[in-house]
């Protein structure tokens, strides 16, 4: 503030100050943590109820347990019954741990403009190039007129022929401009045509299950092309689907064998490990090696660590942090 604002204050006006913004709305606004968030938004509150009580009493005493879900330790410390802790846990879930974020979702615009469209009839693909965003370019004939003029102009000034090149200059740089753009068209083109026909049992069908590994090298080979471009392509384009809007990426895996021997896509494999999680005991989730082990009983032998790695993928939490009453 010094520096910026030329402003002098000392670290007990500041804080003063800061107990003020921590009055605005949206309640929690101006936390300098976690706690301390939830601990503003929880006074706030009705202080009589004897949930709110607990839950400040929680926050503020018992915030490193409440974090790690140690349930039963926070019971015996607070002496709490599991139904006083469930209103506890129900009231502190309630609350927003990122209040700032309601004041910039307002200005933001999450929707998604695919570049590419895919529809299917009678069994056929047909991919066009969602040109919505790209303004037809093309050269100005006023332009192309003028330096004709110039050209057949049989007493040429000197300014005149500097006129000329200049304007045969800029002209060839817009035509190959024009050129560039098309060939990139051509390129995203041939890319996803590439990808929907390699793709073509999942397209059909919509099953994930249908999806074969596909790495960045299959495409590049098929559209003769550089892997790095394949990547530039997969890594930022959206394609509209019957079955939504999906990234490019998304459609690329690596591959590996069930117990039967067939080839699979790890997505598929992480399809049913996310329902495996989905249908667990949340009293008492299931650790890596359980998840493996669940894994192995439908026919895919997949490594504690793998299973760690396509957890994290997933953004699923560690049992511990899973754990619910």
């Amino acid at each position: 503030m010094a520096f910026t604002q030329n402003i002098v204050a000392n670290t007990n006006e500041v804080l003063s100050v800061l107990e003020k913004i921590h009055d605005l709305d949206p309640p929690g606004v101006g936390a300098r943590s976690l706690q301390e968030c939830l601990l503003i938004q929880l006074k706030k509150k009705n202080n009589s109820k004897e949930s709110i009580i607990n839950s400040i009493n929680l926050i503020e005493n018992e915030f490193e347990l409440f974090s790690k879900k140690k349930f039963s330790r926070i019971s015996e410390k607070l002496n709490l019954s599991q139904e006083d802790l469930k209103l506890v846990i129900e009231e502190i879930s309630r609350l927003n741990p990122k209040p700032g974020g309601s004041i910039t979702s307002e200005f933001s615009n999450n929707t998604i403009v695919p570049d590419f469209i895919l529809s299917i009839e009678d069994g056929n693909f047909i991919v066009e190039l969602n040109k919505r965003n790209s303004p037809e370019l093309r050269l100005s004939n006023s332009y192309k007129n003028i330096l004709e003029g110039y050209k057949n102009d049989p007493k040429k000034t000197k300014s005149q022929n500097q006129a000329i090149q200049f304007l045969k200059q800029k002209l060839d740089s817009a035509k190959w401009f024009i050129e560039a753009i098309e060939q990139r068209h051509q390129t995203l083109f041939q890319t996803v045509n590439a990808i929907v026909n390699f793709q073509k049992e999942y397209f059909l069908t919509g099953e994930e299950k249908n999806l074969k590994p596909m790495i960045l090298k299959d495409i590049a080979e098929i559209i003769n092309m550089d892997i790095s471009t394949v990547s530039r392509v997969a890594n930022s384009k959206y394609i509209d689907t019957p079955y939504g809007i999906k990234l490019l990426k998304s459609y690329f895996s690596e591959g590996m064998k069930n117990m039967e021997g067939d080839e699979i896509s790890t997505i598929e494999i992480k399809k049913i490990l996310q329902e495996i999680v989905n249908d667990e005991n949340k009293n008492k989730p299931l650790s890596d090696i359980e998840l493996s082990e669940k894994l192995s009983e439908k026919g895919y032998k997949v490594a504690r660590r793998t299973v760690s790695k396509y957890r994290e993928n997933l953004d699923i939490s560690v049992a511990r942090l899973r754990k619910e009453l």
